[in-house]
């Protein structure tokens, strides 16, 4: 088998996560992956394609699902026996602060003469405290480095990095360059094409299908997604990804979309290698009303099998929702109004109505949709715990309103671990009514292995200090929960076990308090047995929006498995 040229690493958010005792909390229930942070960005994928297309050989390798899956897993042992001249490790999302570097050691320890190139936003917001790692010799900057990257490659051997846009680089001497981030593409037609079909040839190239699972589940609920652009028109005041934190943080000044064709391509493609559900993200709206209609006359013209989940940013018009259902029978609807409260909706950049959302959920269920979506946030402007708790109050009506319809699923979280270094809030904090207890990129790789995940958050709000961020997200899951149980949305017995569960993870936070009063840090060791049972629990939120997903992926998976078997 010819060699590897780059493998791409993705750690997970803690190394080691195994011993390190910590209380996880509710920081991960509204996404599919856990705690542990195991989902890669689709970036690698992307990056990984684009190379191959040029001639590179390109591994990806999810450490983090490896170390999740098998708690025999030595990822020591296993970086040790990987052989490439490049590793490259994502630091997409802050969280992944402590992991990224942690295993950009071991590498370095094994493969002293290899090196290793880290990206992503956090990475491109720190990259110069993250070249700074004795670990690190690139950093690239920017979010859609595919050339950038295959710029990279190709003056690897001559050393010849002068020329490549983006790149913070040390010399020979370990002095320490930086290029102009001069790469900002308004066109990616020439990226983000067929990378899931990609991933299907690095299974059979590797025989290793542990190494590219996105994230823990995904066997059993195989969802993918599909990207309308890069960039976002919004200004979410807590988001990275918003149209501030891009110009700041990657110097994207406006949103560049995909071309009706290419989604829709995207889309085909998926639907020929899993029978999962198909998230688009990105309002296609955003892309223009005439490229979002031509996106839905394909899908109307050229049927696909699989669930689509639509992600929208503002209420929908009967119309359009109309023409959504014909073009994608069974479709999802996932929108984030993040509070009830249009005051504080509205001090994070968003001016919608209740009543307008309302209209929007209730013509999705009359039109069929198979699951309306909708997410809110604790740890807002303007939002105190009565205000958290009203929402919850909220929801109870919107569960009255629609019959406690099982299609309308209603999540409340953290925002958390961290407020979204880049987002307008984290850059000018006291104009939002945050105050920032974290800003080095090193006292957030320390804050990662704190014992709580309260104690590992990077703000408070003026009207909520972490303790009372805690204590409101605890009361507000667990009544949400029980609202849930009341209108059959969920089974009792599950709503149980997880208010059960939230009283214990409350009592282990009040013992993990006393033990630091007491400056005994040692004493933490010994409630790594209960927070590992705590943190062990299968919650409300990720049954409800994973486990009902069928098992088409594993189905698949199981036989591309044997092809590989019979191949080797």
């Amino acid at each position: 088998m010819p060699g590897t040229d780059i493998i791409l690493l993705h750690a997970p958010h803690v190394y080691d996560f195994r011993k390190i005792p910590q209380l996880y909390g509710p920081v991960s229930d509204l996404v599919p992956s856990t705690p542990v942070f195991e989902m890669y960005p689709v970036g690698f994928t992307s990056i990984a394609e684009y190379l191959e297309r040029y001639g590179y050989r390109v591994r990806i390798v999810n450490i983090a699902w490896r170390m999740l899956r098998d708690a025999r897993f030595d990822a020591e042992k296993f970086i040790a026996r990987l052989k490439a001249p490049v590793f490259g490790i994502d630091l997409h999302w802050m969280v992944h602060a402590h992991g990224s570097i942690e295993i950009a050691r071991l590498v370095k320890k094994h493969h002293p003469a290899s090196k290793v190139i880290i990206g992503g936003f956090s990475a491109s917001r720190f990259y110069k405290e993250v070249i700074s790692y004795p670990e690190v010799d690139y950093v690239m900057r920017g979010d859609s480095t595919e050339e950038p990257m295959r710029l990279f490659m190709d003056n690897l051997t001559a050393k010849t990095f002068q020329t490549v846009p983006n790149l913070a680089w040390k010399d020979e001497a370990g002095a320490v360059h930086e290029n102009p981030l001069s790469y900002v593409p308004d066109d990616i037609s020439h990226v983000m094409g067929n990378h899931y079909g990609f991933m299907v040839r690095q299974v059979l190239r590797y025989r290793d299908l542990a190494s590219v699972v996105p994230f823990k589940g995904w066997l059993k609920y195989p969802v993918t997604a599909v990207f309308t652009g890069r960039g976002c028109r919004r200004n979410c005041v807590f988001c990275g990804g918003s149209a501030k934190a891009m110009k700041t943080t990657v110097e994207r000044c406006r949103m560049v979309f995909r071309t009706a064709e290419d989604i829709f391509k995207d889309i085909r493609n998926i639907s020929q290698i899993s029978r999962g559900t198909i998230s688009i993200l990105g309002d296609i709206r955003d892309t223009g009303d005439e490229n979002a209609l031509r996106l839905l006359q394909y899908l109307q013209q050229d049927p696909i099998n699989n669930s689509l989940m639509f992600e929208i940013y503002d209420p929908v018009p009967e119309k359009l929702m109309s023409q959504i259902a014909q073009a994608a029978p069974g479709f999802v609807i996932n929108m984030s109004p993040h509070s009830h409260d249009f005051d504080v909706r509205k001090a994070t950049g968003i001016n919608y109505s209740n009543a307008e959302m309302e209209n929007t959920v209730d013509n999705a269920l009359k039109l069929g949709a198979g699951k309306v979506e909708l997410f809110f946030m604790i740890g807002l402007p303007e939002q105190d715990e009565n205000s958290v708790m009203d929402t919850v109050e909220y929801c109870r009506h919107l569960l009255e309103k629609f019959n406690g319809d099982k299609r309308l699923s209603l999540y409340i979280g953290p925002l958390g671990p961290f407020l979204d270094p880049g987002s307008e809030a984290y850059e000018n904090p006291e104009k939002h009514g945050y105050r920032l207890l974290i800003d080095t990129f090193e006292r957030h790789r320390q804050a990662l292995t704190m014992p709580s995940w309260k104690h590992t958050l990077n703000y408070e709000t003026l009207w909520l200090s972490r303790d009372a961020i805690m204590d409101v997200t605890y009361r507000a899951i667990s009544r949400l929960t029980g609202y849930k149980a009341d209108y059959g949305q969920i089974p009792r017995q599950m709503a149980n076990r997880q208010i059960e569960r939230i009283k214990q993870a409350v009592t282990i936070e009040r013992r993990i308090d006393e033990i630091l009063e007491q400056g005994n840090p040692d004493g933490i060791n010994s409630l790594k047995t209960e927070m590992d049972a705590v943190n062990s629990g299968y919650t409300v939120e990720q049954w409800q929006m994973l486990g009902r997903g069928g098992l088409f992926g594993l189905k698949y998976f199981s036989s591309l498995w044997s092809v590989i078997k019979e191949r080797s």
